[in-house]
C-alpha cells in the first residue's frame, strides 16, 4: 500500500469545491486528506486517495454532482462498500469519489407485484430480510450479501450460488432509475414481469461496472420462498469424477438452487487447518441444494442423489434438520478460515469455462501450480463452471509476485482456450483490463467505446477501468 501522498498534487479548483458542497447536506463533503483516504481503497488493496468524497441522499443531488464534474472536467468514481476484488471503485485519477452509501433507503415495497424499489446504498441482506417477511427473496447472494450493496451488485452483476437456478441480476433486475455520465437523468425498463419496448438499457448497465451511468434507484425483481429445501454434500476420488458427477446433475430436469465445488488442494488446507473429519480418499466436494414445493422435495432430492451418484463416489449425506445442514456444510466453511491463516494476501479470481470441461481447467491448473511453484486453491460455483481460483502468495515477495503474475498470464490464456470468460462476476475493473482484448475482439471494443462515449461524452465516470 502506498504511504499517504501530499493533497496538494490532486487538489481541485476551489470555486468547484463550494459549488459541490452546495449541491450537498452539510457534513456530507468530505476534503480532508484523513477523512477520504479511507475512500481511495476496495478488495482489490490498491489503494489511490481522492481529492473529495460526496455522500448524496438524493437522486437530484447525484444529477448535480455529475453537472458539476463535467463543467470542470472532474474525475467521478461511484462506489458503494468497496468490497469488489478487481479495483473498480478505486478512484485511478483522484478527482471525486460518489459514495453511495447514505442512499441506503427501501423506497417501495409491492410483494403483490412480485418487486421492490431501493436506493443503490441499501445493503443485500438488507433486501432479502425486507423480502423475507413478506415471503420473498432476492436471487443475487454474493458471499458478501452482509456487508456488500444493492448498487455494487448492479455494478459487477455480481450473484453467487442461487445464480444456477434464479439467474444474476440482469435477470432480477425490472427497471433502472439513472444519471449518465453526460448528467442526464434516465429511466430504463418496466415494473411488470414482461415489456420489449425499446432497447434493453437496464441490462446494459448493469455490469458496467459504473462506468455509463451512476444508478440512483433499482426496482428488483422478488422470487417466492421455497416451501422447502434439502442440503447434500457429495465427496469424490478426483475432480474427474466430481466434474462427471456436475454434467449429470445439470443434464436432468431437477435444477438445484446451489451447487458448489472445492479442489482437492482445498479439502488437504482443510484437513491441515481445521479439525473438520475428511475421508482419507477425498479429492473433490460438491455441496448441493435442492428447493421446491413440500410435496415434490424428497422426489427431487432423489433425482439429485441418483445423478450426483457414480464412478468415483466416496460418499453422499443428505442433512433434513438445521443441525445436520451446519454439519454438511463444516468442511465448507472451513475453507476461508484456512485460507486466511495461510495467505491473508491471496489472489483471487473468478473464470468461467463450460462444465464439461471444468476437470480439465483444474487439472492444468495443478500444472501451472507445479510450474510457476505457486499454491493454487480452487472452489466455487460448479453448476455454471464458475471457480474461484486462488493463487497463494505474499505479495510483498517480489519474485512471488513476479512468478503469479506469469501464472495469472498463462491462465487467462487456458480458460479462453477452453471457450471460457475472464470474469462471472467479480468483474473487470482494473485487474482484468489488459486481458480484455484477448476476450473481446477489437470491432466489439471500439462499438462499445461508442457506447461509452454516448453515455460519458467527456469521459469523467470511472475512468481507467474496463478498456484495455
Amino acid at each position: 500500500m502506498p504511504s499517504r501522498p501530499d493533497n496538494s498534487t490532486q487538489s481541485l479548483p476551489p470555486i468547484f469545491i463550494e459549488q459541490l458542497g452546495h449541491t450537498l447536506p452539510n457534513g456530507n463533503l468530505l476534503t480532508d486528506p484523513a477523512d477520504t483516504w479511507v475512500y481511495g481503497y476496495d478488495n482489490s488493496r490498491r489503494q489511490v486517495p481522492p481529492s473529495a468524497v460526496a455522500l448524496p441522499t438524493t437522486h437530484q443531488q447525484v444529477v448535480n454532482i455529475v453537472k458539476l464534474c463535467n463543467k470542470f472536467s472532474v474525475p467521478l468514481t461511484p462506489r458503494g462498500r468497496a468490497t469488489g476484488t478487481p479495483g473498480g471503485a478505486v478512484p485511478l485519477h483522484h478527482g471525486v469519489v460518489l459514495s453511495c452509501e447514505k442512499m441506503n433507503h427501501i423506497l417501495h415495497n409491492a410483494p403483490e407485484d412480485r418487486y421492490m424499489i431501493v436506493q443503490p446504498g441499501v445493503i443485500n441482506s438488507a433486501v432479502q430480510k425486507q423480502a423475507q417477511q413478506d415471503g420473498f427473496f432476492w436471487a443475487p447472494d454474493p458471499t458478501s450479501a452482509a456487508f456488500c450493496t444493492v448498487g455494487g451488485n448492479l455494478a459487477y452483476n455480481s450473484a453467487g450460488p442461487r445464480a444456477i437456478k434464479y439467474g444474476t441480476p440482469r435477470e432480477n433486475v425490472l427497471g433502472l432509475r439513472a444519471v449518465t455520465g453526460a448528467g442526464e437523468e434516465i429511466r430504463t425498463g418496466v415494473r411488470t414481469s414482461k415489456g420489449v419496448v425499446g432497447f434493453d438499457l437496464t441490462r446494459l448497465i448493469i455490469g458496467s461496472e459504473g462506468t455509463l451511468a451512476v444508478i440512483t434507484e433499482a426496482t428488483l425483481k422478488l422470487i417466492p420462498l421455497a416451501q422447502a429445501k434439502r442440503t447434500l454434500r457429495a465427496i469424490y476420488q478426483d475432480i474427474q469424477s466430481a466434474a462427471a458427477a456436475v454434467s449429470r446433475i445439470m443434464a436432468q430436469p431437477v435444477t438445484p438452487s446451489a451447487l458448489e465445488f472445492i479442489d482437492g488442494n482445498a479439502i488437504n488446507m482443510i484437513r491441515s487447518y481445521s479439525n473438520v473429519s475428511i475421508p482419507s480418499e477425498a479429492g473433490a466436494l460438491l455441496m448441493i441444494e435442492v428447493d421446491g414445493i413440500e410435496a415434490g422435495i424428497d422426489a427431487a432430492t432423489a433425482i439429485i442423489t441418483d445423478a450426483a451418484s457414480g464412478t468415483g463416489l466416496v460418499d453422499l449425506q443428505t442433512a433434513r434438520n438445521q443441525q445436520e445442514i451446519t454439519s454438511l456444510w463444516a468442511m465448507r466453511k472451513a475453507l476461508s478460515p484456512a485460507l486466511r491463516t495461510v495467505a491473508p494476501k491471496k489472489i483471487n479470481e473468478d473464470v468461467v469455462v463450460p462444465v464439461s470441461l471444468m476437470a480439465e481447467l483444474v487439472t492444468r491448473l495443478d500444472r501451472l501450480a507445479k510450474k510457476h511453484d505457486i499454491t493454487i486453491i480452487n472452489f466455487g460455483h460448479a453448476g455454471n463452471g464458475n471457480i474461484h481460483v486462488n493463487l497463494l502468495i505474499d505479495p510483498t515477495e517480489q519474485q512471488q509476485l513476479l512468478r503469479a503474475e506469469r501464472c495469472l498470464d498463462e491462465l487467462f490464456t487456458l480458460v479462453l482456450e477452453l471457450d471460457g470468460t475472464l470474469s462471472g462476476e467479480h468483474g473487470v475493473g482494473i485487474e482484468k483490463r489488459e486481458f480484455v482484448g484477448r476476450e473481446i475482439e477489437p470491432q466489439t471494443l471500439t462499438l462499445m467505446k461508442r457506447i461509452k462515449k454516448q453515455f460519458d461524452p467527456n469521459g469523467i465516470l470511472n475512468p481507467g477501468k474496463m478498456f484495455p
